[in-house]
């Protein structure tokens, strides 16, 4: 049983490591959105129009302001269908500082004897080392000490707005947004993705939600190219440093 235990580790050993070394080579993933599980499809599926979604409604009738397949005056604009986009307001001013202080330590002694034993502790001292005492056959001590200490002290302050797509309606109502944002400059591409669950009552009147309102958020800001990659520690000293014992 044993020896399967260690057949079957040694096989998730190198999927393990090559995950590892994706990760130090590329960086951390974002973790899909987990309600329920996969709900953030990588490729937007494209629905087909109804008619009264028509993108290119009719002119205008005489003495009217009413146009044909145009939206109600007094519908609900707010995005509540696969394919509505709506505006995120990203407003994060966070702060974050964290103080632990830990020390330990540990005393131990051990000591045993055999003075009588069916008679036969005269006999050890014959198969023992001279100088063999069966009062004091067996003695130990042990000494441990650990001190440790850490702090973490974190200020984020990002302000951004992102128009996302609603991707899934769940069978409560709530949505499933997905947006990305992509700007380039030269040789340099920046990058903001947005992703969660939006329950439709927080969207506003304007079609905008806050990111303190989507639930399983996944916000991420970045960018790649020739400054980026300048700045990135390169990936053989991140696997040095990942996988060094030392």
């Amino acid at each position: 049983m044993m020896r399967i235990r260690l057949l079957a580790l040694a096989a998730f050993l190198p999927l393990g490591a090559c995950s590892t070394a994706a990760e130090a080579i590329r960086g951390p993933e974002l973790a899909p959105v987990g309600y329920p599980a996969a709900l953030v499809p990588r490729e937007q599926a494209i629905m087909p129009l109804s008619a009264s979604r028509d993108p290119n409604p009719g002119p205008a009738g005489a003495n009217t302001l009413w146009r044909v397949g145009a939206r109600a005056f007094f519908a609900d604009q707010r995005a509540n269908r696969v394919g509505d986009i709506l505006t995120v307001n990203i407003d994060i001013d966070d702060q974050a500082k964290t103080i632990n202080t830990s020390t330990s330590s540990r005393n131990s002694t051990l000591t045993a004897g055999v003075p009588h034993f069916l008679g036969l502790e005269s006999s050890l001292g014959k198969v023992l080392p001279g100088g063999f005492d069966p009062a004091n056959a067996i003695e130990t001590a042990s000494k441990t000490a650990n001190t440790g200490s850490g702090a973490v002290n974190r200020s984020e302050k990002i302000s951004l707005t992102i128009a996302a797509v609603v991707t899934t309606v769940l069978p409560n109502g709530n949505l499933v947004i997905q947006g990305t944002q992509e700007v380039r400059t030269n040789a340099e591409l920046r990058q903001l993705t947005v992703a969660g669950i939006v329950r439709p009552e927080d969207i506003s009147s304007a079609n905008t939600i806050r990111h303190t309102q989507i639930a399983e958020a996944r916000i991420s800001y970045g960018g790649r190219g020739d400054i980026s990659r300048v700045q990135k520690t390169p990936a053989g000293q991140s696997l040095v440093e990942r996988f060094s014992p030392f």
